[in-house]
């Protein structure tokens, strides 16, 4: 059972076909780079759009929504495009992005924005999950490192210049550039794919089937869910009466979900996604990866300004490190694991992170900048050991008809351990906060005194504290990566001929 290559139009020759893959990779890196930019972009252009707006109690939800859009959406995607093909999953997810892009524009109340960042949401998790599959369809086995690679370095480089192109916007132009930049950047990538992406025909033995009342359940449940672990702790207490009956609900619908997809003929998460080991490992692995990544994507920041005294360009240049190591070491994973295999490779890339997470509790106070951008450098570098193997193992180990789901299933346990671990996190750090603090700290009231200018050294010692805490959390992530790749995951992956 091999992967079937989708077909580039034109050409008898290589050549022709070379450059007709050509234009599609170059398709996919710009719907990647849309999702990067427009995510870290809007970050930067919170005070014009408030100060525009209203809605500074709400605004939280400007990326709250648009990541429970993109997750609870990757399972469904998946399943489409591998009923489907991927082909019209992309362009209709494209299509609903820029629509969603194009409404954010011309919002005219903060709800109406979270509402319309919402729609941008529906299509991104169809640009994630997707782009990512039809990267393991263009490329055999051999070169699927090379244009994994180069979608990391596209997001890298996206992620690391969203920010400040946000700035330069909102302060030169106005936020709305923001959303409207996206259209010509996502009408490009629209014409590469629909003029030069053709899939092949695949006859099945019956009409394909569409299993709707499991998309809902799931959508339902997931929203549910996400929604309880993004609010529970920052909109109100844990054990709310708004927590418990999100919680409580989630649960149910987790059950009505399971009984759904168990009597459906194409359910949307079929059972085989953690009936098999490998898929299960790789899936558990990443969402610990998405839960670690918090640590630092979220509180780095924080810890460089308050504790270093750092400026918000400087600290954000502490944080960015990581995305130029990252890409680097994944680029080269492949001749490690050609040599000791996916799992081995893995194990190396995740071990290194949780020691290196494990050794910024011993960094000096206050100590220096360059520090712990040393220790972000490396961090980059394992992670690169680390994801990039398993993504390319695991969607080597299925065929076309089930790679959408396998890699949507992948993407999803990440999205789904970064949000738990911003909730778990963020309690971590508040807790310690209270208790160095007597009770009168938080996050907020973090906030509050970075933007005052001046940071007792009691409220920086109390930081130092929650952040070396939450840095522990991540390393006892990493580790239990690394358990569950050992005792779960095959040795050798198995792997199907191209």
């Amino acid at each position: 059972m091999g992967s079937t290559t989708p077909a580039i139009r034109g050409g008898a020759g290589r050549r022709q076909g070379t450059g007709r893959r050509g234009a599609v990779v170059a398709a996919l890196m710009l719907s990647m780079a849309l999702a990067a930019l427009d995510s870290t972009a809007v970050s930067t252009a919170v005070p014009q759009i408030v100060g525009d707006l209203g809605g500074f109690s709400v605004f939280s939800w400007l990326f709250s929504g648009y990541l429970l859009a993109v997750t609870v959406t990757l399972p469904v995607y998946g399943r489409l495009s591998d009923t489907f093909g991927r082909k019209p999953v992309l362009v209709v997810g494209a299509a609903v992005f820029l629509l969603g892009s194009l409404l954010c524009a011309g919002a005219w109340n903060m709800g109406a924005l979270i509402a319309f960042r919402i729609v941008q949401g529906l299509g991104g998790g169809a640009l994630q999950g997707t782009v990512q599959t039809l990267a393991a369809d263009l490329y055999p086995l051999a070169e699927r490192p090379r244009i994994q690679s180069r979608l990391s370095t596209v997001w890298a480089v996206s992620a690391v210049a969203g920010p400040g192109l946000g700035g330069v916007l909102a302060a030169y132009a106005d936020w709305r550039w923001i959303f409207l930049i996206n259209l010509p950047i996502g009408a490009a990538a629209l014409w590469l794919i629909v003029r030069h992406l053709h899939e092949p025909q695949r006859e099945r033995a019956q009409p394909a089937r569409v299993d709707w009342a499991g998309a809902l359940a799931v959508f339902a449940c997931g929203g549910v869910l996400l929604t309880a672990l993004v609010q529970g702790g920052v909109a109100w207490p844990w054990l709310s009466a708004p927590s418990l009956t999100l919680l409580g609900t989630g649960l149910a619908l987790a059950g009505v979900t399971v009984a759904v997809e168990r009597r459906a003929a194409e359910p949307v998460i079929p059972g085989w996604v953690w009936r098999r080991r490998t898929i299960a490992a790789v899936n558990l692995s990443l969402g610990a990866l998405g839960l670690l990544m918090v640590a630092p994507a979220v509180f780095l920041p924080t810890y460089a300004q308050s504790v270093l005294g750092l400026a918000p360009v400087a600290a954000g240049f502490v944080l960015s490190v990581w995305t130029l190591s990252w890409p680097a070491t994944a680029a080269l994973s492949q001749h490690v694991y050609r040599r000791i295999g996916f799992r081995d490779t893995a194990l190396l890339g995740i071990g290194l992170a949780a020691l290196i997470l494990s050794a910024f509790p011993f960094l000096p106070y206050p100590g220096s900048w360059w520090q712990p951008t040393l220790l972000m450098l490396l961090l980059g570098g394992a992670l690169g050991l680390f994801q990039l193997p398993l993504i390319v193992g695991v969607q080597s180990t299925v065929g076309w008809s089930e790679r959408g789901t396998t890699t949507a299933s992948v993407l999803f346990c990440r999205q789904t351990g970064q949000t738990l671990g911003a909730s778990l996190f963020g309690a971590v750090a508040n807790g310690v906060l209270a208790a160095r603090l007597g009770g009168a700290g938080d996050l907020d009231s973090v906030t509050r005194a970075l933007d005052g200018g001046t940071v007792p050294e009691a409220t920086r010692r109390a930081i130092a504290d929650a952040v070396h805490a939450v840095y522990l959390g991540a390393a006892g992530a990493a580790a239990l990566a690394f358990v569950v790749l050992l005792l779960v995951a095959p040795r050798r992956f198995p792997v199907l001929q191209d």
